[in-house]
């Protein structure tokens, strides 16, 4: 006989149907079609349940494309029930049914808001826009097909990722990055390169908090943007095969993998890719006295990147019973790569006349490996979202490098790094529900982090400076969170509050120089909800949050890359804590949704790179060095509007788009010690840094079917000029175009995707040492890490529907809990 599979999942329970087809005695015929109360377009895969009222015996079936049902079943007395995720079920309790029965149509209406969060795998659109967060659909968006998590946090409404990998949330690039609800070492050692290495299929959607409750770390001053990694959920064997290729030269080949049966749910996903991309960087250095050019430099340095990157990500769920399960997970990751650059630097005097010409190449090969284990248990109590969950984590990252630098007429240079990480989480949060609309929730993390960095350089030619050190860096956070959450009539609050107690030790072996200190802090929440009608709503959130400085910033290290434009890190570095005021408006007319909110945050001890000035003697010439640094500005307020809007014009088309405007206003005094070789004076320069800085992002997103099934999907998005108290920066303007095309009986789908469709993906800067209103260094700067990219990908599905819709009330990623 026929088996008919269905999986439901919602946030407080699991339940798991299996129905078989009945013989034709004492069968009856139940059909009828389920669409969108305000688009009138068909629901797929709307769940149809009928539970026996004597036995409680469960059985259904789902709808096809164009939402019609038809089940089988015997005559007898049924609770009936017709869901689809994210709208309101409707029930139809107490039916007798002896004869074949039409119920007709039946129209679902969108659920505005519910106690409980409702976690979404797939909908109708690519952006689903709640009223605390968005959630963005990977597996929508064929621009991404081929590739990498930083290309997908790029396409996320209120997200743009700049040339250099650098994320950021409303233009504030201190924003949280989290792994299926936790910090991860998924995210990586080097941070932006771990998100270039993660590949996109492996990723199911990104949750954008904006207004995060006490439940979260109170890290990121932006907000916090949740990667909710694919975890099959669908009964049976079942999976898919996709594979890329590309130019500049790429190929991607990827298997998500998944086995589930009734007491076991075993998911997959692997894949293996390698890329070569040329990039460039070209700056123009001029030095200054008293405004007239007394020398340049220009260098003009392109490189090819190379990388192997293999992943692979194994889990078991074990479902102890209907209402707990523990699930294991092992993920690794190992990446080989290498990156060969040739920099021409040419020197001029005053006359502009070429002085000196200099070739730098750097051949540089690393080796990164990360491996990570997850445990959890979650026990779901009750229906009434009694429930309690542990989870347990460990990882252990390497990243080796060694890169060779040879300059004309000169020794070759060797860098060695070797670095190493071992991370540990432990968590455990607890939600009671007190009677129907009232919610207390108490949670503990531990957070805690060993990492060594050692950084060689051979041979040393200046007898007084030595960039060789070696780093040690530890960091222990102990977190406990209390919330409560009430909704009565159209309003909903949740309060929280947060204590925090971190302990971190820097110590520099080389040097002797120790940093350590220890802090306790208190980081209360506010979310308050109001709902005019079903449609239309309004939030108001506070939060305190802060930003702990990544062991990156706090690495003193030099680059090596160029002689005389230098990257290092500050060990002094503290953290810096924010106010953060969001209120938001969500209204849902027809097919259309837009969402707005006018944003505060007031931040002390504001992180800022800046530029300073050194004369070093370089190749027997004392010689200007530009070092940028992190340092620990007075403050900064910024606000900001954002609008969001998603509009399905028809089935056929569909748009979605956002605009972000902001204001940054930075006050603080830089103080340094300056050392003229010419007299050996050390001088102590203070530069006021205080500036004011309006910029805005843009994204628009259209998604069109055209005549004989092909899918056409552009992007577009534009990052605003920006200027600091140190540079200004051009507009950025991006394109991506995609076109799909369903093969094989649709298990099959062929996409052509062209990233960066004009090239344009650069910044152009001019910077200015030490401020704008009186330089002696101007540099001119224009910077492209990839270049334009063609990829055709063909993906396979078997045993697997190409827009699988469920939910899951297991497997939750932390989505927030409590709407108003």
């Amino acid at each position: 006989m026929k088996k008919i599979t269905l999986l439901v999942f919602c946030l407080f329970t699991s339940l798991f149907l299996i129905a078989q087809k009945p013989s034709s005695i004492n069968s009856i015929t139940l059909i009828g079609k389920v669409i969108d109360a305000d688009t009138k377009e068909p629901l797929e895969y709307a769940t149809i349940v009928l539970k026996e009222t004597e036995t409680k015996k469960v059985s259904g079936g789902i709808t096809n494309e164009k939402g019609i049902f038809s089940i089988i079943t015997p005559k007898g007395n049924y609770d009936i029930s017709i869901e689809y995720i994210s709208f309101k079920s409707i029930k139809l309790p107490k039916q007798t049914l002896n004869t074949n029965k039409d119920f007709g149509i039946i129209k679902l209406s969108e659920n505005a808001s519910s106690l409980g969060e409702v976690i979404i795998i797939a909908e109708k659109s690519t952006v689903d826009i709640r009223l605390d967060k968005r959630i963005y659909n990977v597996g929508k968006d064929m621009t991404l097909k081929g590739g990498t998590a930083s290309d997908v946090l790029d396409n996320v409404p209120s997200v743009s990722v700049d040339v250099e990998g650098n994320v950021s949330l409303r233009g504030n690039e201190n924003v949280r990055i989290l792994i299926d609800g936790k910090p991860s070492a998924l995210v990586g050692l080097s941070g932006t390169d771990a998100l270039r290495q993660l590949p996109a299929d492996a990723i199911e959607r990104v949750e954008v908090i904006t207004s995060p409750s006490a439940r979260y770390d109170a890290e990121g001053t932006a907000g916090i943007l949740n990667i909710i990694l694919r975890k099959g959920k669908a009964l049976g064997f079942n999976g898919s095969v996709n594979t890329t290729v590309g130019t500049p030269d790429q190929f991607q080949l990827a298997t998500n993998l998944n086995q589930r049966g009734k007491k076991t749910n075993l998911f997959s996903n692997f894949g293996y890719s390698y890329r070569k991309g040329p990039g460039n960087f070209f700056t123009n250095l001029k030095n200054l006295t008293n405004g007239a050019v007394t020398s340049s430099r220009i260098e003009d340095r392109d490189w090819s990147r190379n990388r192997n990157s293999f992943n692979a990500n194994v889990g078991l769920e074990y479902f102890l019973t209907k209402k707990s399960s523990l699930t294991g997970n092992i993920f690794y990751r190992n990446t080989k790569g290498g990156n060969f650059s040739t920099n021409d630097i040419k020197e001029f005097d005053q006359n502009n006349a070429l002085t000196d010409n200099i070739i730098r190449i750097q051949d540089e090969n690393s080796d990164d490996e990360t491996i990570q284990y997850s445990l959890n248990y979650s026990n779901n109590f009750n229906k009434k979202g009694h429930k309690l969950t542990l989870d347990f984590q460990y990882s252990d990252s390497k990243e080796n490098e060694e890169a060779v630098n040879i300059e004309t007429g000169f020794t070759n240079e060797t860098n060695i790094t070797n670095e190493s990480s071992k991370n540990t989480l432990l968590q455990a949060d607890y939600v009671l529900p007190i009677g129907e609309n009232t919610q207390f929730e108490a949670g503990y993390r531990g957070d805690f982090q060993d990492l060594t960095s050692d950084f060689l350089v051979t041979p040393v030619t200046d007898p007084n400076f030595d960039p060789s050190n070696n780093l040690e860096f530890g960091q222990n956070i102990h977190a406990f969170y209390s919330q409560y959450g009430n909704k009565f009539n159209k309003f909903s609050f949740l309060l929280g509050l947060r204590l925090e107690t971190t302990d971190v030790k820097v110590r520099l072996l080389n040097t002797n120089e120790n940093n350590d200190f220890s802090y306790t802090e208190l980081f209360p929440t506010l979310n308050i909800g109001y709902e005019v009608t079903e449609k239309q709503s309004f939030t108001l959130g506070y939060s305190r949050r802060l930003r702990r400085p990544r062991f990156w910033y706090l690495n003193p290290f030099e680059s090596r890359n160029s002689q005389n434009i230098i990257f290092k890190g500050n060990p002094a570095l503290i953290p810096t804590f924010a106010n953060s005021y969001d209120v938001g408006y969500l209204n849902k007319i027809g097919k259309l949704t837009v969402s707005s909110s006018i944003y505060y945050q007031y931040s002390t001890n504001n992180i800022s790179r800046v530029t300073r000035q050194e004369i070093r003697e370089i190749n027997g010439n004392n010689e200007s060095v530009l070092i940028r640094e992190p340092i620990n500005l007075a403050s900064e307020d910024r606000y900001g509007f954002e609008f969001t809007a998603n509009y399905n014009a028809a089935k056929t088309v569909k748009f979605d788009g956002s605009f972000n405007v902001f204001n940054s206003k930075t006050e603080g005094i830089y103080t340094y010690d300056f050392l003229d070789p010419t007299t050996n004076i050390t001088n102590t320069i203070s530069e006021d840094l205080s500036n004011s800085n309006t910029s805005w992002r843009a994204r628009f997103n259209a998604r069109v079917t055209l005549p004989y099934k092909i899918e056409w999907q552009t992007r577009l998005s534009y990052r605003g000029p920006s200027e600091s108290a140190q540079s200004e920066s051009d507009g950025i303007f991006s394109a991506n175009l995609a076109f799909s095309k369903d093969v094989l009986k649709e298990k099959g789908t062929l996409i052509l995707n062209v990233s960066d469709l004009f090239n344009s993906r650069k910044r152009n800067s001019t910077n200015y040492t030490p401020n704008r209103e009186n330089p002696t260094n101007i540099s001119d700067q224009t910077f492209q890490w990839r270049v334009r990219q063609i990829s055709l990908n063909f993906t396979y599905r078997f045993n697997q529907q190409k827009n699988q819709k469920q939910k899951d009330g297991r497997q939750n990623g932390g989505g927030e809990e409590f709407e108003g």
